[in-house]
Formats: C-alpha cells, structure tokens, sequence
C-alpha cells in the first residue's frame, strides 16, 4: 500500500489499524530546538478521542502518546520523530457480520478490489483511527508555527447552520460545549439535532470552519504547489470529506468582479478578504479561511440491502460503536491538517527562498 505520507520537508507517515494492538507515526524534517509541550499534544489528542461525550462513538480509548525518538529534555532534537498510540478498547467481535460482506458507502469494497484482502475489523487501515496520527503531528506543527494560530470550529449540522462570519464570533467559545460550535444557541441546537438522529439509528453530517491567522505573506508556490491546493488536498484526504471551500467559495460565483475584488489599503492589507487570504496560490497576510464537508457517516444501525463477497444480495445493520455526527470530532483533525500545510510551506521559505 503506497500513499502513508503527507508533506515534504516535515513529512508525516502514519502506520498502523483501527483494531491493531496500536497505531502510529514518524514524523520527518521537524526542526531541531524546539520547545516541546507535551501536555499541550495529549490535549489536543483528548478533543479528538472517541468517547468525549454522549453525541460521539463511545469507544473508550486514553489515546495516549509514547514518543520513541527526536524529543529529548523537552525538545526536538532534529532527528526523526517517532510515536505510537496503543488500541486498548477494541471490539473486534462487533464486526464479524460484516466479514464475507460490504457495508455500502465503506471502503470495503474498494479495498478488497484492489488488495485481495482487507481487515474488516473496524475498518483496519481505512478507519478514521488513523486520524489520531495526524492530530500527533498536527500538534508539533502549531509548536512550529507558535506564531500562527489555527482555530476550527461546527459550523453546520444537516440544515442547522451558523451562518454569523467567523470574524464575528468568540472563537474562545469553541471548546465550551460537545459540539464544539462558538454559538452556544447554535450549539445547542445541532447537538438536540443529532441526538434526534442518533435515537433514529441513522447518522448526518456537517460542516467544519476552519481560520489561520497571522499566516506571513508567501506561502505557497504559484503553479501546481499553490496552498490552497494544498490545503484542500489536505482536507480531502480526511475520512468522510466531501468538499473543500476557501475565501468566498461557491457563494462567490453571484458576485460581479466589481463586488469581489479585494481592494488594497496602503500598508498592502486589503478591505475584503473574498480570496480567502491567497493570492495566485501565494498566502498574502489576510486571514485565511476555509470550509471542509462532512459526509453522514456510513455505518447506520438500520438494516440495508447489500452484496457478499460472491456478488449475492445480502442485510446487514451495523453493530458496535459508531459516530452519528463526525464535525465535533472533525475539529482538531482539520486543525491538524492545515498545520501540517502550513508548516511544510513555512519551512521551504526557510530553507529555498
């Protein structure tokens, strides 16, 4: 299986299955002497762990973090940076229904296709489990860029959408609530919403906003590495993304260009900041903004008609522990990603230009 790693110069690869005694990482080209916050990366992995809160999968795993190597007296040491985190929760039982057969909208049958094989405990490689590496590596990152904060936040479930611009908001508000939305209205509303699915045995998805500030001017390269390519390539490699959207998106395509034009003020900052603070694929000092699309999560506690392995019709109903709603778990892991992005590029300015 080829495509385990992300970046280029800090280059993450992640190893390791949903149900495997523990998954894992190495992390590649992080910069010697920085200060090392621990704490600071289990806290980020404890906003993405499964059993936070009555609206996620109540799997119940620590995700603690064991650095093997590149951390030494609280500090990176410039050489490759290894972890693991072990599966200590696993229920490989719930999914032995599913061993000869399907599950629609699941990677298994993709993955059969093309390997000839496939765990089906959980999903194995293409479990969401996985995700906790990068939030690992995410969390070194924002040390990197200590300057740059990375904010993500809910900012829809199903029709139930924040619709207040992320300029407008306490983003402080976030971590108040399970849902992780800064409109505690909103929040409110989306967690009854998602109950209500949950006691329906079905799932929906949503939205999560993300915004990086004080991002320098330079980022990114003009043609085929341009950043928010990058970024979306970022996004779109998250289980269950379905879309990516920065500045002003789609809604930007009702605009004339005398509307959307960012117009300059004299320090080179803008008025508007429709193009989500790129430029011809370069960053250029406005905050950057964007929006990634959730997917309802496939595994649904109703019955569904699907095939077996031999091609015949076959039911099946999930089992196990499952999340009805990814977004408030999604949040750190989009964070994570934009970090990576951002430090790859931050780190090539330093060494190229």
């Amino acid at each position: 299986m080829a495509g385990n790693s992300f970046g280029n110069i800090f280059k993450l690869t992640t190893f390791g299955e949903s149900h495997g005694e523990a998954i894992g990482g190495v992390i590649d080209g992080c910069p010697s002497g920085v200060q090392i916050d621990l704490s600071a990366i289990q806290n980020e992995m404890n906003r993405r762990k499964p059993g936070q809160s009555a609206i996620v999968t109540q799997r119940k795993e620590p995700d603690e973090v064991k650095f093997l190597s590149g951390i030494f007296e609280g500090q990176t040491t410039g050489t490759p940076i290894g972890f693991v985190i072990e599966n200590a929760n696993q229920k490989s039982k719930d999914y032995s229904h599913i061993k000869d057969s399907y599950r629609p909208s699941h990677a298994d049958y993709t993955y059969d296709q093309k390997y000839g094989v496939r765990d089906y405990r959980g999903g194995g490689r293409s479990s969401a489990r996985e995700t906790a590496c990068r939030v690992v590596a995410g969390a070194i990152a924002k040390q990197v860029l200590n300057s740059i904060t990375v904010n993500a936040y809910v900012s829809s479930v199903g029709d139930i959408e924040l619709k207040t611009p992320y300029h407008q908001l306490d983003l402080s508000q976030t971590e108040t609530n399970d849902i992780r939305c800064p409109d505690v209205i909103v929040a409110e509303q989306m967690i009854e919403k998602i109950r209500e699915i949950r006691k329906e045995g079905d799932t929906i998805g949503g939205t999560v906003t993300c915004v990086l500030k004080n991002v320098p001017v330079g980022l990114g390269e003009p043609v085929f590495d341009r950043l928010h390519a990058e970024l979306g390539k970022a996004m779109l490699s998250i289980n269950a993304v379905k879309g990516f959207e920065y500045g002003s998106g789609f809604e930007g395509t009702k605009m004339k260009g005398s509307e959307h034009n960012d117009l300059f003020n004299t320090d080179g900052s803008t008025k508007t900041n429709y193009s989500g603070g790129i430029q011809g694929g370069i960053s250029n000092g406005e905050d950057i903004y964007f929006k990634v699309a959730f997917k309802p999560v496939a595994t649904i506690m109703q019955n569904q008609e699907t095939i077996d392995k031999d091609g015949n019709t076959a039911e099946m109903q999930g089992k196990g522990r499952h999340d009805p709603c990814v977004v408030p778990r999604a949040v750190p892991i989009v964070e994570a990603m934009a970090a990576l992005v951002l430090v790859d590029y931050w780190l090539f300015n330093k060494m190229y230009k």
